[in-house]
Order: C-alpha cells, then structure tokens, then sequence
C-alpha cells in the first residue's frame, strides 16, 4: 500500500494490476502457438514466457514440450537449434 491510499484504493489498483498482467500473459501465450508467426517468432514467445533459452541440445528432453506449445514440430524446433549454431556472418545476407 501507498502512505495515505485507502483499502479500497489499494484493492481496485491490484485488481487492475492482476487483470493487465493476466492479459499480458494471456496475449504471450497466443503468440507461443499462432500461426501467422514464424518458428523462430514462437520460440522466442515460447523464451519469453518461460524465462528460459533454447537448449543447445538437440536431444534436450524439453524440445518436445517447446514444440508442442508453440505447436511446431519436433525438427522446427530442432531446425532453430541449428539456425542459432550456425555463425553470425553465415546467416547475414552479404551485400
């Protein structure tokens, strides 16, 4: 509570801070699975979300768990791995 809020106060702006953070979370979520998203898009979402990285892995046991939530497949997920492995100027356009 804030010096000098009121009760009322003080549980009308939790329940608003609740609400923005559930909405938050709600949107972080759609972007985990949609569609008019790239792979790299969800996982990043999926990263965010879950304030984890990508293993470097590829027989990470929570590749499945990331593909299925970001509803990708296995090799998707996997695909990114390697995109992430490869060197900075080999994924550069040159130019």
């Amino acid at each position: 509570m804030n010096p000098g809020e009121l009760v009322s106060d003080y549980r009308a702006r939790l329940a608003e801070e609740r609400a923005e953070a559930d909405e938050r979370r709600r949107v972080a979520l759609l972007d985990l699975s949609s569609m008019a998203n790239a792979p790299a898009e969800r996982i990043r979402a999926w990263e965010r979300t879950h304030k984890l990285t990508l293993p470097r892995a590829a027989s990470h046991p929570v590749l499945t768990s990331i593909a299925a939530a970001t509803h990708l497949t296995l090799e998707q997920v996997q695909e990114e791995q390697r995109r992430r492995l490869l060197p900075v100027s080999s994924i550069l356009p040159s130019g």
